[in-house]
């Protein structure tokens, strides 16, 4: 077999895993989350970058600022998951490269100083922590509902600031009963790979 993960491993985040939009009522912990970031941490980036930003959504307060801001199709759901978290891609990143990169501190000033370049890397590399994220909940036996159905520009006003944008909105709980649609097709190799 070409693939060292287990096959339970592999149904686990990738095969039996599925977007789901209904969830039981059981709380997702602080513990459970810090798991999963500390696990989600070591994928990689451009230069070790760290651009994710996760905004926990707990309290009702909180939810329903939030709710305003979603396209009508995600407000049921969402007004409903055990937790919410906002990923957003931080622009001032690059202030952290010295910490991340100890063996080129000057990536920071030079390679990084230009703030449109940091707005293209750190959308990009905290796209991929996202995606990390999202395997991460699922490798915690939860499942994830992640969104961009969302106003962004008024999420970033209700909760972000001009450095930091928003890239998902993600539901995150136990899935609960009707939570599956119907499972979509996908591509096959033969349509995605070219060998030169």
């Amino acid at each position: 077999m070409p693939l060292l993960l287990a096959p339970a491993a592999q149904d686990l985040l990738f095969r039996e895993a599925r977007t789901a939009n209904a969830f039981t009522d059981e709380p997702v912990t602080d513990a459970q989350v810090q798991a999963v970031y500390d696990l989600i941490r070591y994928g990689p980036t451009s230069f070790n970058q760290s651009p994710l930003r996760v905004l926990l959504i707990r309290t009702p307060e909180a939810r329903e600022r939030l709710l305003t801001h979603l396209a009508e199709g995600n407000r049921a759901k969402t007004a409903t998951a055990p937790l919410v978290a906002v990923l957003a891609a931080d622009f001032e990143f690059h202030e952290e490269l010295p910490q991340l990169v100890p063996h080129a501190p000057a990536l920071k000033d030079t390679v990084f100083a230009d703030r449109p370049r940091r707005e293209t890397e750190a959308s990009l590399n905290a796209a991929l922590q996202a995606a990390y994220f999202l395997l991460g909940i699922r490798a915690a036996g939860l499942a994830a509902g992640p969104m961009t159905g969302y106003d962004p520009e008024g999420l970033r006003k209700e909760f972000l600031d001009d450095d930091h944008t928003p890239l998902m909105v993600v539901n995150i709980g136990r899935p609960g009963p009707d939570a599956w649609y119907p499972r979509l097709p996908r591509l096959r190799y033969e349509q995605v790979v070219t060998t030169l």
